[in-house]
């Protein structure tokens, strides 16, 4: 399997996504957001965390326009796999490749500490390395992920079976207690949480590492 990961100015979990898609078994690109292409024969596109652009105007809108994500849109348009990560996330719902909006959480503050989520779907590659309703904990780092959509999409999230993972306790205000949502086809995953920095037992934690393991394979068997 082939990965690539973007970089932005200001990213700063792009070399932890890389190493948790390695760990996972993908040959994995770096690839400079002033790039005008992605590498042949790329799978799957992840967008990481950190503070492009400074989040300067709104987080992840400049990187949104930047060169690289032109071909990330058209790698979606054919159907290839993308993941965004807090900021990547951020980037997503800008490029209005997912729905909805990343707002400052509820309580104004930074957060930066593990957070429990409840696994809502094992019907995309994304969460095919956990079951439902599993909980698992894994860390955040977000200043705005209070997450936001009108009331017409986020029952149509909920009916389709769009949400993927869910706050146990919700620490920015999330509407609906979401903290990862997929596109129509499943084929995009944006969540403000980071499994990469849950994925080997020195980071004390691996409960992300399923969410790599889970992608890789069900990319493997499609």
């Amino acid at each position: 399997m082939r990965a690539a990961v973007l970089v932005f100015p200001g990213s700063n979990c792009d070399r932890d996504m890389a190493l948790a898609l390695e760990r996972a078994g993908a040959d994995v690109s770096m690839v400079w957001h002033k790039e005008t292409a992605l590498p042949d024969g790329v799978d799957v596109v992840g967008v990481p965390g950190g503070f492009s652009y400074g989040d300067y105007l709104r987080c992840g809108a400049i990187a949104a326009n930047s060169p690289i994500c032109r071909s990330l849109a058209a790698h979606v348009e054919r159907g290839g796999y993308a993941f965004g990560i807090c900021n990547g996330f951020q980037v997503l719902t800008e490029m209005r490749l997912l729905p909805g909006a990343l707002r400052r959480n509820a309580g104004l503050k930074y957060i930066c500490r593990n957070v429990g989520l409840r696994v809502e779907t094992r019907d995309s590659a994304f969460t095919s390395g956990y079951e439902v309703g599993q909980e698992i904990s894994v860390p955040i780092a977000h200043h705005d992920g209070n997450y936001f959509v009108d009331p017409d999409t986020l029952n149509l999230l909920e009916t389709s079976g769009r949400i993927a993972f869910r706050y146990t306790d919700n620490p920015n205000g999330s509407l609906g207690d979401i903290a990862g949502v997929l596109s129509e086809n499943r084929r995009v995953l944006g969540m403000m949480p980071h499994p990469e920095r849950a994925s080997e037992p020195s980071q004390g934690g691996t409960d992300g590492a399923a969410f790599f393991d889970g992608l890789l394979g069900a990319l493997a068997e499609a």
